[in-house]
């Protein structure tokens, strides 16, 4: 509900599903449209073993500091129960989550808690990265060809164009002058707040003091041409919806360019519909078109976040405004 776009088809989509069951820390907008919700474990109540980032060689792991409180489960319980009761018990053979990953370090001859342990002690390191692999006898690349492909075989064979190359989105500044002429400005929609990840932390009331109000970034000149003033609260408009943010003004920022801040909801809002902890208030995403047929990249599907047209104007009035279009 505020990580993907076209939030208006998600939730249309939520309430179309016969039975919605929803596992999380806290009640989140998805959660108030769930028929149940399961209590998760926070992360000082569970394990952890993951990767350190998608090109990291490292590997990083964690052991929970207490059992989950009151009924509060990790994940892996609740997929292995429910896979229990739908007769797949032959592949879940690891009654806890410690017990599959002790299965995914075997092949470096370490259980989970081993691992924790040397690791704490900085007594636990992975080989040197090696140069130059591909200077070895026999190296391959990840590739149909085994060499290095700046022609790519695998896209040549699903039928797209096999070198690199730029096409201008459909709706631009360039493509779609028409539709310029009253959403004059590209929408980078996505940035971060510096007190919350992606959408959460926003119900913690020290970091809200710190960081209390979704923030746009507009061209100061562009700015005053709009008569928006730094700190004046403003609209962000698309075809499919408006949301509101506060305005900082920022010269560093082209003034074809605003940059809104995504993840924003208010958990301190009302839960039942159509509020659902103001999800319609300053959600960017709202805003953010995800057409597959007009708008998407045609070879792997994902939505722009970068270059989509929107318009800003100053909102006049004197309260927080919830916007409900799009609803």
């Amino acid at each position: 509900m505020l990580n993907f776009p076209n939030v208006k088809l998600v939730y249309q989509a939520l309430k179309k599903v016969e039975f919605s069951v929803n596992m999380d820390i806290f009640m989140t907008s998805a959660c108030q449209l769930a028929d149940y919700v399961l209590p998760a474990a926070g992360h000082l109540e569970k394990s952890t073993l993951g990767h350190g980032g998608n090109m990291s060689p490292l590997l990083e792991a964690g052991a929970k500091v207490v059992e989950p409180l009151y009924e509060r489960k990790d994940e892996y319980y609740f997929y292995r129960e429910l896979g229990m009761r739908l007769g797949q018990g032959k592949y879940w053979p690891w009654k806890t989550l410690e017990e599959a990953f002790d299965y995914r370090l075997e092949p470096m001859g370490v259980t989970f808690e081993e691992f924790v342990r040397k690791m704490g002690g900085y007594g636990f390191d992975n080989p040197w990265l090696q140069h130059r692999k591909f200077d070895q006898p026999g190296f391959r690349f990840g590739t149909p060809t085994g060499k290095f492909e700046l022609y790519s075989t695998i896209m040549e064979g699903l039928g797209y164009d096999p070198l690199p190359g730029y096409d201008e989105a459909p709706h631009t500044l360039v493509s779609d002058p028409e539709r310029a002429k009253e959403y004059p400005f590209y929408l980078l929609s996505g940035p971060r707040a510096r007190y919350h990840y992606h959408s959460q932390f926003h119900q913690i009331e020290s970091f809200r003091r710190r960081y209390p109000d979704p923030i746009v970034q507009i061209n100061p000149a562009k700015a005053r041409e709009l008569g928006i003033d730094d700190g004046d609260w403003v609209w962000i408009e698309t075809p499919l919806a408006r949301v509101r943010f506060k305005c900082m003004c920022f010269d560093g920022i082209d003034p074809r360019v605003v940059s809104a801040e995504h993840g924003w909801w208010y958990p301190d809002d009302p839960g039942k519909e159509p509020s659902l902890h103001g999800l319609w208030r300053s959600n960017i995403n709202a805003v953010v078109d995800d057409d597959p047929d007009d708008c998407c990249d045609p070879r792997s599907g994902a939505w722009t976040m970068r270059e989509q047209l929107c318009k800003v104007y100053k909102d006049t009035s004197s309260a927080p405004v919830q916007s409900t279009r799009g609803l």
